[in-house]
């Protein structure tokens, strides 16, 4: 049975639910972004035939892609299982544990365990999407349709002090032990252990204080394969609406290909950096650690004037400053250059998504918010794994070379400018009040 709000939840219960992304948001910045990644390519991967010629960027890329895959193939069947079974918090648990396990587990390969690093990296990722997912599908819960914005701003805000914590306790970690001679084999797994204590510790009050307010089905499904019938059955109903909501699907195919350029920069800016621009270990750590907090001021400021610009507008003026970022990167030669584009993809990445997500919340009918969102989360994980995909393959094609690879990235940015200038934002938003 679904919910409808009309208050907000208590204090201690929004903050508990906001803490998720607080504890998660290491695991994205140290594995995915700033160490772990950089570290795969350049040491466990590299190792693999003597060279680093594009393979390890490949397989990078291809394996993150795989979790994505994945997410996307489940995504329907959990979200019927949590539904019917009212088992959101539960399942969360399962993937908070999953992932914090793996992640672990991740600190223990090295270079000569190429395949079982590439194993546990696309299990932890896996069960992070799925965790993103499910923690996700609480805020209709907890938050009145007038007060979601604000709540969920407080979660990304929340998120991005927290990825900047692990960063920064990392980067001290390292700095002390390379003071005393140890290398990347030796403190690289570290940093995945605090990760890992990190989320678990953070993620805490999440368990403890977040209530599970939606009622189990009556007519529970008797077996997994009657879950995946629902699953894909109400994903084929969605679809169908497509002709009645063009703007919103018109969005929805801009938001996959600009997203595209988006997780491909998350996933591979610290490897860009080092293989291209020659960041070190540290230096990569403090770019991070630095973009997290212009995202969080960009995410802030825009947020101030989207309501008067329009969330078109907005996605639109942001999608601009990614273009130029890009640009910066692939042209640029020096480092100063590579910060100037690292800082305005802060500017542009909380931001964008901000924006992306208010425009879905416009263009969806009252009471069928979960159906769009759902749509939303599908195109979002699609651009997961074509973006990086794409960039691995154009890199190990060219023999290594990232700035062929990240052209590919700006052209993202373009066409997705390009196929957002067709959607009508006003004509969107009447269709949704039709809908209603």
């Amino acid at each position: 049975m679904t919910l409808t709000i009309r208050e907000l939840a208590p204090r201690r219960e929004l903050i508990s639910w906001a803490m998720y992304d607080f504890a998660n948001s290491g695991y994205t910045t140290v594995v995915l972004t700033a160490i772990f990644s950089a570290y795969f390519v350049g040491v466990i991967a590299a190792t693999a035939d003597g060279t680093i010629d594009g393979t390890g960027t490949l397989l990078w890329s291809m394996t993150i892609g795989v979790a994505n895959l994945l997410i996307l193939i489940t995504a329907p069947v959990l979200g019927a299982i949590a539904d019917y079974s009212a088992s959101k918090k539960k399942m969360l648990a399962y993937a908070t544990v999953g992932c914090i396990a793996m992640t672990i587990l991740l600190g223990f390969t090295g270079p000569d365990q190429l395949l079982l690093s590439m194993i546990f990296l696309a299990g932890s990722a896996f069960l992070f999407g799925t965790g993103e997912n499910l923690i996700a599908a609480f805020l209709p819960e907890i938050a009145p349709p007038d007060k979601v914005g604000k709540v969920s701003g407080l979660s990304w805000a929340l998120g991005y002090i927290g990825g900047l914590l692990v960063l920064a306790v990392s980067l001290a970690y390292i700095e002390a032990v390379k003071s005393l001679g140890q290398t990347a084999e030796q403190y690289v797994p570290v940093t995945l252990w605090i990760t890992a204590l990190v989320f678990a510790m953070a993620s805490a009050p999440t368990f403890l204080f977040l209530k599970e307010r939606q009622q189990a089905s009556q007519d529970l499904p008797a077996s997994i394969s009657s879950y995946t019938r629902i699953g894909f059955l109400r994903l084929r109903q969605t679809l169908q609406h497509r002709h009645q909501f063009r703007d919103l699907f018109r969005f929805l195919l801009a938001l996959c290909i600009f997203s595209s350029g988006v997780y491909t920069v998350i996933v591979i800016a610290a490897i860009y950096a080092q293989e291209v621009m020659y960041f070190s270990t540290t230096e990569n750590i403090i770019m991070i650690m630095v973009v997290n907090i212009t995202a969080a001021i960009g995410a802030f400021f825009f947020g101030l004037f989207q309501d008067q610009l329009g969330a078109k507008r907005t996605l639109e003026l942001t999608l601009l400053i990614w273009i130029l970022a890009i640009t910066i990167a692939w042209q640029g030669e020096t480092k100063t250059q590579f910060w100037i584009a690292a800082n305005l993809i802060g500017l542009a990445m909380g931001s964008s998504q901000s924006a992306g997500r208010a425009l879905v919340a416009l263009f969806a009918p009252v009471g069928r918010s979960a159906e769009f969102f759902g749509l939303w989360g599908l195109s979002i994980k699609l651009a997961a794994i074509i973006g990086p995909i794409s960039y691995g393959l154009i890199a190990w094609y060219s023999g290594g070379n990232h700035r062929q690879a990240i052209f590919s990235t700006l052209m993202f940015f373009v066409i997705g400018l390009i196929v957002l200038f067709t959607v009508n934002e006003k004509r969107g938003r009447e269709a949704a009040m039709v809908g209603e």
